[in-house]
């Protein structure tokens, strides 16, 4: 079996390893020449996803993965092809759809008779059948007789693909029972977890708008929560242990934000077609404010931000990552620039260029002389045992992940503020 995965970014390259780690003859492709280079010749272009580069370098060397610039002569030669870009959201919170579809159109003409094409993007419901299947007919082909079509939500974490891949079950939906059932089959021989036939691609797509939704809408909820236990001097890291001993209750950590990937952008996708689902919507209101709400503390607690500098550590969206979409720091830099204080932000998976790039401030040197606060945003390893001592003037330090031991923070003399404690 030859396999084509279409879109070599942080999943899809894995995803590909992984692939090839089975026995199957795999070919990446991608428009970013230097990335098809690297990977042509067993390099690894992705940093921080444990087990992938050697990954890579085996199937690279064993002769099972190869990567061009040429999708529709991959797909040419391919019995299945999974398709993996992105689609992300416009300026107004749309969907973009310019990546998949410019990716399917290639796809379309290398397509030959009995391909099985899935698609792995996380897209609105309806997108594999009433998006991607027209596009494929551009072939000639006609969507489930000249080739099959399916949909499989990928459900993994940048930093952890290759362990999700094994634990989290594999949920395939097909625009009909042979194109799922094709599916199910070559899941069943490229991975190793559990897969899961559901009715069809509609019900594959919703179940990942579902999951990511779910979990944006209780940290929304344990928002709130911390948010009411601030007002009436409560701890709410201590009652949410305590609740959380009940097992109907899962409780999830207060912050000052979402990121990433999925969380922040997938409950636009389930709104796609309308504003007739109201938790979401809501619970994204209150995670967006969250950032704020971080920033009007420390505006509190130092008596006005105007000429303060505050450094923020954690450029990432989450600990031990090497990636930063959606991460909270943009909006709590954007928050204190505006009232008037110097943000800067420091981040050891970053370089100092790296940082400024995203239109930031850089921390140089670390640590920097004379800061008014710290904002934990993103609690690194390499942040744990933190010397706050090492910062000096600084007399506020807010805790945006609940991370940080009250006791060693005021035991260096700075007032200590969590989100909900």
């Amino acid at each position: 079996m030859r396999v084509c995965v279409v879109g070599l970014g942080k999943i899809g390259l894995p995803l590909a390893a992984q692939y090839a780690s089975k026995g199957l003859s795999v070919v990446g492709s991608d428009p970013d020449a230097g990335l098809v280079s690297d990977v042509g010749r067993g390099r690894c272009p992705v940093v921080g996803e444990k087990g992938l580069a050697l990954s890579i370098r085996k199937a690279v060397a064993a002769g099972r993965l190869e990567a061009t610039t040429d999708t529709a002569a991959a797909v040419r030669e391919a019995q299945v092809v999974v398709v993996i870009v992105p689609v992300g959201l416009s300026p107004d919170r749309r969907p973009d759809f310019s990546r998949l579809d410019e990716a399917a159109a290639a796809v379309a003409r290398g397509l030959t008779p009995g391909t099985l094409v899935i698609l792995e993007t996380t897209v609105p419901v309806g997108t594999t059948r009433r998006r991607l299947g027209p596009v494929l007919e551009a072939s000639g082909l006609r969507m489930g007789a000249g080739f099959q079509l399916a949909y499989s939500p990928e459900r993994v974490s940048v930093g952890q693909i290759f362990a999700d891949l094994k634990r989290y079950p594999k949920i395939v939906g097909g625009v009909d029972d042979a194109s799922r059932d094709a599916a199910v089959a070559f899941y069943g021989r490229a991975l190793e977890a559990r897969v899961i036939a559901v009715r069809d691609a509609e019900t594959a797509e919703f179940v990942k708008l579902a999951e990511t939704t779910y979990r944006d809408v209780n940290i929304a909820l344990a928002n709130e929560l911390a948010v009411y236990a601030d007002r009436h001097g409560l701890d709410s890291a201590e009652a949410f242990a305590a609740a959380n001993s009940q097992p109907y209750s899962h409780l999830h950590q207060p912050g000052v934000g979402v990121g990433g990937h999925c969380i922040p952008v997938n409950p636009y996708l389930l709104m796609a077609e309308g504003p007739s689902l109201r938790l979401p919507a809501l619970a994204r209101e209150v995670n967006d404010s969250m950032a704020a709400y971080g920033v009007g503390k420390l505006e509190e607690a130092l008596g006005g931000l105007r000429g303060r500098k505050v450094l923020i550590l954690g450029l990432a969206y989450r600990p031990n990552v090497r990636e930063a979409a959606d991460s909270s720091t943009f909006a709590l830099a954007r928050g204190l620039e505006a009232r008037g204080a110097r943000a800067l932000v420091h981040d050891p998976l970053f370089s100092a260029r790296e940082v400024e790039a995203a239109g930031l401030r850089p921390a140089e040197p670390f640590p920097p002389p004379d800061v008014d606060a710290l904002v934990i945003q993103a609690l690194h390893d390499q942040y744990r045992g933190l010397d706050l001592g090492a910062f000096a003037g600084c007399r506020v330090v807010l805790d945006g992940r609940n991370a940080l031991s009250r006791a060693e923070v005021e035991a260096r003399g700075m007032l200590y503020l969590g989100i909900g404690r």
